[in-house]
C-alpha cells in the first residue's frame, strides 16, 4: 500500500474523506502502474481519465491520461469509486429487488445496498460520469451513469433475477454478467412462439381441470402454479435437441408428473385418464387404477412413473427423452438420473476408460423447493459436477418453487433466503424468475442452456410460483395457509395473464384465445370417450419363473492357458515406470500362481475375472471411496509412479480387451454414488457396474436406493439391474461400525428372486460368481447382487483355490467341508454356516485332534434365493442326524439365523431339532472391546465343535 509520512495532517484529512477506502484506491493504483489489466474495469477507467489519487502522485509516476482528460479531482474519484461499487452490487444483489414473487408472500429483503443515496450519489452525480466509466458495454443509447444505473437496475431487478456474483470463474462470470445485460437477451419470442406459447400453457391448465372434473378425489399432485415448466421442458428439449444431444435425462418428483408425462413424454391422455378411470379390482383397488394389471407385478402409483419418447427432427437428431421412475423419496432419483447420462454418453466398446462425449447426453433435475435444501442427497448429488467419474457435463436445475412444502411455509423448511441457495457453494449461476412471466421463463431456459452448452456445468433456475391446491387434491390447505390461500383463489391462472398481455399486444383476440381454448378441451374430451366404455383387461394371476435353475447353466470357468497368458500380461508395465517396490515384491508374487501347486488368492482371482470378462467384451465399472487400491490395500489395479506421481492400470493396456474398464475412486458419499451406479446400470445393461463400500456397514448410509430402486425397482418399474454391491463384512474385533454390512436386511429385503445374496469363502467362488454375473447383465435374468465381502479373509491362504477351480469349476451356491461326513451312518451333527465363521471353524479343526466322524459342515455360499435343493440333498445322506446347528458370528437377531432357521426346519428329518449357536441378541452390531469379541468368537467355535453339546442342546430340549 501507498503511504505519505510527510504530511500526517493531509493524511487525515484524506482518511477522513475516503474512510477505509483511501488506502485501497492508493493499492489499486499501484497494481494499475504495474499491469492496468490486473485491476477493475471501474479503476482502470478512473485511472486513464483522472490519473492518480493525490497520496500516490508524490511517490508514483503517473500514467498518461486520456487525451483532453480533465485534472484530478479527488471527489469525483471517490464518486466514480463509490458507482462502481454500486454497479457491483446491482449485479450482486439486484435479485434481492426483483419482481418474481406472483402472489406477493416472498419476505421482502432489504435492499438499500441498491439505491445511489446509499453511496452519496445524487442524479445529478451520476449524470455528470459517461456511462462506459461504470460499465463496460453499455448500449450506444445509454450515455450517462445515471442512465446505466437505471438501465441495470432494470436488467436485474425484473420478473427474472440473476445471482452469478459467487461464481469464481471470472470468464464464466463476466460471461454471464454481459450476456444478460447484452441488449439482445432475451431474445424476444415470434408472434407463432408466443401463440404456440401460449396454447401449451392453456393445455397444462385444462389437463389439470379436466382431471379435476372427472376423477374427483383421486390424487394426482397438480402442477397448477407453476404451469410455465411444461413449456419450459419443451425448450430445454428443443435447445438440446439442436446442439446434437441424443438423449435427454430427466428426473422430478410427483409434482406436475402427470402433464409432463403428457405434454413433454408424449404420453396419450386416453393412456393417463385408463389410469384413473379403471382399477383391476373395485372392491380391492377403488381409488388407484391400471389397465391390464398382472397380480404377479406390483408395480406403483401413477405419479411415480416414468416413460420414454423419441423426438425425430429432419434437420438434427433424434433424441430419446427419458423421464426416470421416482419413489417418494423425493430426491433420491437426482443421482440415478446423472448414471443415466454419464451412462448414455460413453462408448465401452474400447479398451481402456470409457471415451465420454458430454454432448451426446443432457441432464434436467426438477426439485421441490422444500425438499432443495432440505434432503442431503442434493449436495451429494451436486458434489459430482466436477468429478471425473462422475461429471456428464452439466446439469439444468429447475426448482418447482411452491414456497410451501407439504403443509408448512419456507421458514419452516430452510434457514436461507432462497430455496436455491445450497447451490452456490458448488458456484452454480442462479437465475430466478417470476412463474406468471412465460416470456422471461423461456429467456431463463434458454440461458441455462446456452451457459450448460459452452461451458459444460451445472445450471440452476428457480421457477417461483405457487400451489393452487394443497399438498395433493384431496387436502384443505387452508387450514395452514389461509391467508396465503385467500389470495390463491382471487389470482388469475397465468394462461389467462398471458392471454391479455397477446391480446393487449395485438397479437391474439379474445376470440382466438377462446377457439384455442375450446380445440384443447375438445381433445380432452374426445381421449375419455375413447376409454370411457372400454372393458378393462382381465387380470391374470401370473407367477414368475425362477431364475436359478437358468443361471447355473452359465459357464464360467476360463481355459488355463488363456488366463496364464492374461496373468502375464497383467505384470508388463510400461518402460521407466516405477512401482512402489513393497507392492512391486507383492505384485510379482502372482507370476507363479497358476502353476501346478500354486494357489491364487482372493486379489489375483478379482483382476483374473476383471481382465477375462473385458476380453470377452464385456465393460466394467467399478466405483468405492477406494476402489482404486482397495481399503484393504489387495486390489492395487491403479498403479501410482513413485518418481512422478504417474498412475497406470494394467487392465487398460493388456491385449486381450475388448470392452472398457473404468475404476474411479468415489467422494465420500455412499446414497448418491450408489443411486449413480443403479442409473448407470440401469441405462446401460451390458455393463458390469460395480460399487463398493469402504465398509459394509457404510451401506447404511444408502438404505434409501438400497429399498427403493435396488430391491424393488424391477417390480415396481420393470428396471433391470445387474448391479453388483461389495459389502466388506465379517467380526474381527473392529468393534460395531467395522463389523456388519447388516446382512439380516438384505434377506429381509429379498423376495420375488429380486436379487442374489452371498457369502463366500473361496477365491474361486468369487471369479465365477463375477464372471456369471458378467454374463446375466444382458438377459432377462439379470438381478443385483449383494456380497458380504472378506476382510481378514483376503489375505488367508485357506481362501486361495487351485487355478485348476477357475479353469474347470463354476459358482457353487452351498459347499461341503473337505474331510468330513464320509461315513453318513456316523454323522449326528449337520453344522451350517456362512462366510468367515466357516473359514474359522475349519481352521479349529485342523487343531482338533480325535476323530470328527460325528459330524458334518456345510457352508452355505449363497444365502438367496435360498439353495433349498441342494441342501435337501445333502441332509437326505444322514439319516441319524441328533441335531442341525446353524452357527454365525453375528447376534442372534442380525445375521442370516432368523431368516433362515424356518427355511432348515423346513427341511430337518422328522424329529431332528434346528438349533442357533453364535452371540446373543444385541442392540448394537458387535463390542468395541477386543478381549470381549475374541472370547465371544472362541467360544463360538469351541461349542460348535463340541459333540458334548448335542447332548446339552437336547437336555435342554432345543
Amino acid at each position: 500500500m501507498i503511504t505519505n509520512k510527510k504530511d500526517t495532517q493531509t493524511q487525515g484529512a484524506w482518511e477522513n474523506y475516503y474512510g477505509p477506502n483511501l488506502g485501497y484506491v492508493q493499492e489499486q493504483y499501484e497494481r494499475f502502474v504495474k499491469d492496468p489489466e490486473s485491476v477493475d474495469e471501474t479503476f482502470r477507467k478512473v485511472f486513464q481519465l483522472w490519473g492518480a489519487p493525490p497520496m500516490a502522485q508524490a511517490e508514483l509516476t503517473p500514467v498518461n491520461t486520456a487525451s483532453g482528460s480533465a485534472a484530478l479531482d479527488s471527489n469525483m474519484l471517490k464518486k466514480g469509486v463509490d458507482a462502481g461499487k454500486l454497479v457491483w452490487n446491482i449485479r450482486a444483489y439486484g435479485h434481492l429487488a426483483a419482481d418474481i414473487d406472483p402472489l406477493g408472500i416472498i419476505p421482502k429483503p432489504d435492499t438499500r445496498v441498491l439505491e445511489p443515496e446509499q453511496y452519496g450519489l445524487s442524479q445529478s452525480d451520476l449524470s455528470a460520469f459517461p456511462a462506459s466509466l461504470i460499465w463496460d458495454g453499455a448500449p450506444e443509447n445509454v450515455r450517462t451513469g445515471w442512465e446505466a444505473i437505471q438501465k441495470l437496475r432494470q436488467t436485474y431487478t425484473g420478473t427474472i433475477a440473476y445471482e452469478f456474483s459467487h461464481v469464481h470463474d471470472t470468464e464464466e462470470r463476466v460471461w454471464l454478467n454481459r450476456h444478460v445485460e447484452s441488449g439482445i437477451f432475451p431474445a424476444p419470442l415470434s408472434e407463432t412462439e408466443k401463440v404456440n406459447l401460449l396454447e401449451r400453457l392453456i393445455e397444462v391448465e385444462q389437463f389439470e381441470e379436466f382431471l379435476h372434473r372427472t376423477f374427483v378425489g383421486q390424487k394426482r399432485f397438480s402442477i397448477e402454479g407453476n404451469d410455465v415448466l411444461v413449456p419450459m421442458l419443451d425448450e430445454l428439449v428443443r435447445s438440446m435437441a439442436d446442439e446434437g444431444s441424443e438423449h435427454i435425462l430427466m428426473g422430478m418428483a410427483h409434482r406436475g408428473r402427470l402433464n409432463v408425462l403428457a405434454h413433454v413424454l408424449g404420453k396419450p391422455y386416453d393412456k393417463i385418464f385408463s389410469e384413473f378411470h379403471h382399477s383391476p379390482n373395485k372392491k380391492l383397488f377403488p381409488s388407484e387404477g391400471s389397465m391390464g394389471i398382472n397380480f404377479g407385478w406390483t408395480g406403483d402409483v401413477k405419479y411415480h412413473l416414468g416413460a420414454k419418447r423419441v423426438l425425430k427432427d429432419g434437420s438434427v437428431v433424434q433424441t430419446r427423452i427419458t423421464l426416470a421412475n421416482n419413489p417418494s423419496h423425493l430426491e433420491f432419483v437426482n443421482p440415478v438420473v446423472e448414471g443415466f447420462a454419464r451412462a448414455a454418453q460413453e462408448d465401452r466398446t474400447v479398451p481402456g476408460y470409457p471415451k465420454q462425449d458430454v454432448n451426446k447426453a443432457a441432464t434436467v433435475l426438477i426439485h421441490g423447493d422444500s425438499a432443495f435444501p432440505g434432503e442431503g442427497i442434493v449436495a451429494e448429488t451436486l458434489n459430482f459436477n466436477k468429478l471425473p467419474g462422475f461429471q456428464n457435463g452439466g446439469t439444468i436445475h429447475i426448482i418447482a418453487n411452491n414456497n410451501i412444502g407439504f403443509t408448512t411455509e419456507s421458514r419452516d423448511s430452510r434457514s436461507t433466503h432462497y430455496a436455491s441457495d445450497l447451490a452456490k457453494g458448488y458456484e452454480i449461476p442462479i437465475v430466478h424468475v417470476n412463474a406468471d412471466d412465460p416470456e422471461a421463463c423461456i429467456a431463463a431456459i434458454r440461458l441455462a442452456c446456452e451457459y450448460r452448452n459452452k461451458f459444460k456445468k451445472d445450471f440452476l433456475i428457480d421457477l417461483v410460483g405457487y400451489r393452487r391446491y394443497g399438498h395433493n387434491e384431496t387436502d384443505d390447505p387452508d387450514t395452514t395457509q389461509p391467508l396465503i390461500y385467500d389470495k390463491v383463489k382471487s389470482h388469475p391462472r397465468v394462461a389467462s395473464i398471458y392471454a391479455d398481455v397477446l391480446n393487449q399486444k395485438g397479437l391474439l383476440s379474445k376470440d382466438q384465445s377462446g377457439q384455442l381454448l375450446a380445440q384443447v378441451q375438445g381433445r380432452m374430451k374426445e381421449a375419455y370417450e375413447k376409454i370411457k366404455d372400454q372393458e378393462q383387461e382381465p387380470a391374470s394371476s401370473h407367477q414368475q419363473t425362477p431364475a436359478e435353475d437358468r443361471i447355473k447353466e452359465i459357464k464360467t470357468g476360463v481355459p488355463l492357458n488363456v488366463l496364464r497368458e492374461i496373468n502375464a500380461d497383467l505384470l508388463k508395465r510400461p518402460e521407466g515406470f516405477n512401482v512402489y517396490p513393497k507392492l512391486q515384491r507383492i505384485l510379482e508374487r502372482r507370476e507363479t500362481a497358476l502353476n501346478e501347486g500354486e494357489k491364487v488368492d482372493w486379489s489375483l482371482a478379482e483382476t483374473l475375472a476383471f481382465a477375462s470378462i473385458v476380453a470377452d467384451g464385456k465393460p466394467i465399472r467399478i466405483t468405492g471411496q477406494d476402489a482404486e487400491r482397495a481399503t484393504f490395500a489387495h486390489r492395487n489395479l491403479v498403479l501410482h509412479d513413485t518418481k512422478n506421481g504417474s498412475t497406470f492400470c494394467p487392465i487398460h493396456e493388456i491385449p486381450q480387451a475388448k470392452a472398457s474398464f473404468a475404476i474411479y475412486n468415489s467422494p465420500l458419499s455412499e446414497a448418491s454414488v450408489l443411486g449413480f451406479e443403479y442409473g448407470y446400470n440401469v441405462y446401460s445393461p451390458e455393463t458390469l457396474v460395480i460399487w463398493e463400500a469402504q465398509f459394509g456397514d457404510f451401506a447404511n448410509c444408502a438404505q434409501v436406493i438400497t429399498d427403493q430402486f435396488i430391491s424393488a425397482g424391477r417390480s415396481k418399474w420393470g428396471q433391470k439391474s445387474s448391479l453388483v454391491m461389495l459389502l466388506p463384512h465379517g467380526y474381527e474385533g473392529q468393534g460395531p461400525e467395522h463389523s456388519s454390512a447388516r446382512l439380516e436386511r438384505f434377506l429381509q429385503l429379498g423376495g420375488e428372486e429380486n436379487f442374489t445374496v452371498v457369502n463366500l469363502t473361496s477365491a474361486a467362488q468369487y471369479f465365477h460368481l463375477l464372471r456369471r454375473q458378467a454374463a446375466l447383465t444382458e438377459i432377462e435374468d439379470a438381478r443385483p447382487l449383494i456380497v458380504m465381502s472378506p476382510k481378514s479373509l483376503i489375505r488367508n491362504p485357506r481362501v486361495a483355490s487351485g487355478g485348476q477351480l477357475l479353469s474347470e469349476g463354476r459358482f457353487e451356491r452351498v459347499l461341503e467341508q473337505p474331510g468330513l461326513g464320509d461315513k453318513p451312518e456316523k454323522v449326528e451333527r449337520l453344522i451350517l454356516c456362512s462366510g468367515k465363521i466357516a473359514v474359522e471353524l475349519e481352521e479349529a479343526l485342523d487343531k482338533e485332534e480325535g476323530s470328527k466322524d460325528w459330524m458334518h459342515i456345510l457352508r452355505v455360499e449363497q444365502l438367496y434365493p435360498f439353495p433349498e435343493q441342494e441342501i435337501r440333498e445333502i441332509i437326505a445322506r444322514y439319516t441319524n442326524l441328533k441335531e442341525m446347528l446353524w452357527v454365525q458370528e453375528e447376534p442372534e437377531n442380525m445375521g442370516a439365523w432368523r431368516y433362515i432357521e424356518p427355511h432348515l426346519r423346513k427341511l430337518a428329518p422328522q424329529g431332528t431339532p434346528v438349533n442357533y449357536n453364535g452371540r446373543p441378541e444385541r442392540s448394537s452390531t458387535a463390542s468395541g472391546f477386543q478381549q470381549i469379541h475374541s472370547f465371544e468368537q472362541q467360544q463360538i467355535v469351541s461349542t460348535a465343535l463340541n459333540q458334548k453339546s448335542i447332548k446339552h442342546n437336547i437336555a435342554l430340549g432345543r
